[in-house]
């Protein structure tokens, strides 16, 4: 009996050792080295798997079901997909989770990697800290400020669960009718360059002494307590950074969106080159590719520079990944040969695809095309392999769903005055007064009756522009959380001081009220992308009446709200003072701290002011170089001793 006790026993154990072994999955052991865990889980996957893998759906199409049957890798947010208006954070992590968990229930339980575009803080998300754009950035000359403004916009896109942010834009605009130019620090590639400390911002530090070229993602890894649990885990505060887009988006003859770039291959390189090398050099995660061409190649088909330049000269080791729909662009008519787009786009190096709505297409045309050997095994296997190298890299597998934690980030007040700071930074002062000894800014808070005038004056949407809470972007106070720079004057003044507002007042009403001076607030609507392409660059109406009507009848500073340098040459000799805010974001305030002199103007110019649009494209170094104002122009002015 005793006998038969132990060998039931031992057949027991036998039975639990070999269950044991056979459950072991090395990829989900964190202590195994990374290139393990990547080659195990690379080695179970299917051919369905691996495609899936390279995936990447808008969450508007997406079920947790779908996550799993097709292990889908990636979800996005594009910029008008929300859970719904006015999501809270809660709402967001709710939501991701969701998608995660069908994710986690697939065959192998590969988590998705979730990414949003926040290009200007967490733009699309009700209540986020709006930054200004690159283009105010770049005036700035400030590479620690737009570091901190990577680490802040981390903290609120990690608010509401998500990993992975499509940003910094590293586009060198060369022609400010590009309707993207606001998305670019500067025409002046150096300057570019300096910006990338953003991704450290995001992503953190890269160790001293780590490899170059491969994806990063550090930061503090704090314990917090999971809802999911009754257990403290690590958490990250940064996220996956995306430097887009690859390459020459801003060099477009005309500036036309998604047009050719003609150069020679030392301008590419020396032009709009550069700021790649400094990102993968600073640990950058992904890349995305550009719509544009180069000479004629669409960019998204280029082998020569996606596989032999990128990957192999430059050594970048994250994942390369689409523009919205971009591989259907490849062809004159987008998506007109589907099988030819999908096999150039993934035999260039492309590794992720962003097809927001029609992926079964996607799927099925490339696993037949991998079936067919016109798509080898090999660039399947190499996509893959990266995909996995960022997740793991950003601890999904260890922590795949996201938390509570960072909620009050969302719009905190160090955030506003980190913004706020941005804006004063940001400010150019391109005229004040007719000499050196007629200035009119710093303006007197005393005064006993100001004029404030202009469409943009009073509208936080103006003066956020595109990509904020929309893709293109929109007018009205109710947009999301903030203060217009009317607000921003309110508060700056002496409390005696009488504040007139008219949008748009006639030049009888101006003479009528014996005004101290005005502040004429006014620019270009929000817009993005293609919608935002301008071959006349004039500040559109009513802005030039309203500019008119109140500068011929009183002194008055003109606030230009825009994404460039736009038309004023013919109307600088009626402004006593021209400042350009660029588009500020949410925190109007900072724009009323310079004007009244609590702080200095200190902004220099990233782009050349052009005289007439006819001298376009005209950049810096150029032979017909004859600037209104140059790359770099910029008057100072001393704070105010309070």
């Amino acid at each position: 009996m005793a006998k038969h006790l132990l060998l039931l026993l031992w057949v027991l154990f036998l039975s639990c050792w070999t269950a044991t072994s056979a459950e072991y999955m090395r990829y989900k052991d964190p202590k195994q080295p990374l290139n393990a865990r990547i080659k195990d889980l690379l080695d179970r996957m299917t051919l369905e798997e691996k495609v899936g893998q390279m995936t990447q759906i808008d969450r508007s199409v997406a079920t947790p079901e779908i996550m799993r049957q097709y292990s889908i890798g990636s979800l996005l947010s594009g910029a008008d997909s929300v859970p719904f208006p006015k999501a809270t954070p809660k709402d967001w992590v709710d939501m991701i989770n969701g998608f995660q968990n069908g994710s986690l229930n697939s065959r192998l339980g590969i988590p998705m990697i979730y990414g949003i575009d926040a290009v200007h803080g967490h733009n699309i998300v009700y209540k986020a800290t709006i930054f200004p754009h690159n283009v105010g950035l770049g005036a700035t000359r400030d590479p620690d400020l737009v570091k901190r403004i990577g680490a802040a916009t981390a903290l609120e896109v990690r608010a509401t669960g998500i990993p992975y942010a499509f940003s910094p834009c590293i586009a060198v605009c060369r022609d400010p009718r590009w309707g993207r130019c606001y998305e670019s620090y500067s025409e002046d590639p150096k300057i570019v360059q300096s910006m990338t400390e953003i991704i450290p911002g995001l992503q953190g530090e890269i160790p001293a002494n780590s490899r170059k070229g491969v994806p990063y993602l550090g930061g503090k890894l704090t314990y917090c307590y999971s809802y999911h649990a009754s257990h403290l885990k690590l958490h990250r505060d940064k996220v996956l950074a995306c430097a887009k887009h690859f390459v020459g988006d801003g060099g477009t003859t005309k500036g036309i969106n998604e047009n050719d770039t003609v150069i020679d291959r030392h301008g590419l390189l020396s032009i709009h080159m550069p700021a790649y090398f400094d990102s993968i050099m600073k640990g950058v995660s992904t890349v995305m590719v550009s719509y544009s061409s180069w000479n004629g190649k669409k960019m998204h088909a280029h082998r020569e520079l996606i596989t032999d330049y990128l990957k192999s000269t430059l050594r970048f080791r994250g994942f390369v990944i689409s523009d919205w729909e971009g591989i259907d662009k490849i062809t004159p008519v987008p998506h007109s040969n589907y099988t030819y787009s999908v096999e150039a786009s993934i035999n260039a190096g492309l590794d992720m695809i962003m097809v927001p709505h029609i992926y079964t297409e996607f799927i099925d045309t490339l696993t037949d095309l991998v079936k067919k050997k016109v798509v080898p095994m090999s660039r399947i296997d190499d996509a893959v392999r990266r995909i996995l190298r960022v997740k793991f890299t950003a601890g999904l597998f260890e922590n795949p769903l996201a938390e509570y934690s960072f909620a009050d980030q969302l719009g905190s007040q160090a955030h506003r005055d980190l913004a706020r700071e941005a804006v004063r930074k940001s400010l150019v002062l391109l005229k004040n007064g007719e000499n050196a000894d007629s200035p009119l800014l710093p303006l007197p808070k005393n005064a006993s009756r100001i004029l404030v005038a202009g469409s943009h004056a009073n509208n936080l949407g103006y003066q956020c522009g595109g990509w904020t809470t929309s893709w293109q972007g929109q007018g009205g106070n109710n947009i999301t959380a903030g203060t217009t720079i009317l607000n921003g004057i309110l508060n700056a003044v002496d409390p005696r001081t009488e504040i007139v507002y008219s949008e748009n007042p006639s030049v009888d009403f101006v003479k009528s009220h014996n005004f101290s001076y005005a502040i004429v607030v006014v620019g270009e609507p929000p817009y993005a992308e293609t919608k935002g392409d301008n071959l006349n660059l004039t500040i559109p109406e009513p802005g030039l009446s309203t500019m008119n009507n109140v500068c011929t009848s009183v002194k008055c500073v003109a606030v230009l709200i825009s994404g460039r340098p736009l038309l004023v040459q013919p109307y600088l000799p009626s402004i006593d003072a021209l400042v350009a805010a660029w588009l500020p974001g949410s925190e109007g305030q900072g724009v009323a701290d310079v004007l009244f002199g609590d702080y200095g103007f200190t902004g220099k110019l990233p782009f050349t002011w052009f005289k007439n649009v006819d001298q376009l494209p005209m950049n810096y170094g150029d032979s017909h170089y004859d600037p209104l104002f140059p790359l770099g122009h910029g008057l100072t002015t001393e704070p105010v001793a309070a």
